[in-house]
């Protein structure tokens, strides 16, 4: 498995991987507007090729023999400011990870690498958020030392998600 930073010419197939994981998990769970709205505004090709290009966050992927496995999505600054614990802080976006290769590493390889950056950026802290009812992320997360901050929400179309905010110092 070869992890690299995104590039250009990878949008449409993050942009695919991210839908496509995101309906897998959670597409049960909202009313077909709503999902194929989200979908449309969070996971469509010119977005993920803007968060590419974006200088304020890293997007990093996995591959393997050229075919995409997973991605991670960092956003180089607070996504939440009323609960920073450090002067500088880094967001994880999203950890996703082709359905059919869950298993296999990817994810904590993505993670591993994603604390590194962190660090590598000066951060002394990361957040990210987790829907409350996705308790193998929640175990997946507390095995690198987050934990929950924070009750939040997360909006997909109309519909209000209670989520975690799970931080760690760095």
């Amino acid at each position: 498995m070869n992890l690299r930073p995104a590039n250009p010419a990878d949008a449409a197939a993050l942009a695919e991987l991210g839908g496509r994981s995101f309906v897998a998990k959670f597409g049960h769970m909202y009313t077909p507007q709503d999902l194929e709205d989200f979908l449309a505004d969070s996971h469509s090709e010119a977005k993920v090729a803007k968060e590419i290009a974006d200088p304020a966050m890293r997007v990093l992927l996995a591959e393997e023999d050229g075919a995409l496995l997973g991605f991670c999505k960092l956003v180089m600054a607070c996504g939440w400011p009323e609960h920073a614990r450090h002067e500088r802080v880094v967001e994880l976006k999203q950890l996703y990870t082709d359905p059919e290769t869950t298993g296999r590493g990817i994810g904590a390889a993505l993670m591993d690498r994603a604390l590194e950056i962190g660090r590598e950026h000066g951060a002394g802290e990361m957040q990210l958020s987790v829907w409350s009812g996705n308790e193998g992320a929640q175990k997946f997360y507390a095995r690198y030392g987050f934990g929950k901050v924070a009750d939040i929400h997360f909006m997909v179309g109309e519909q209000r998600d209670e989520e975690f905010l799970y931080a760690r110092m760095l």
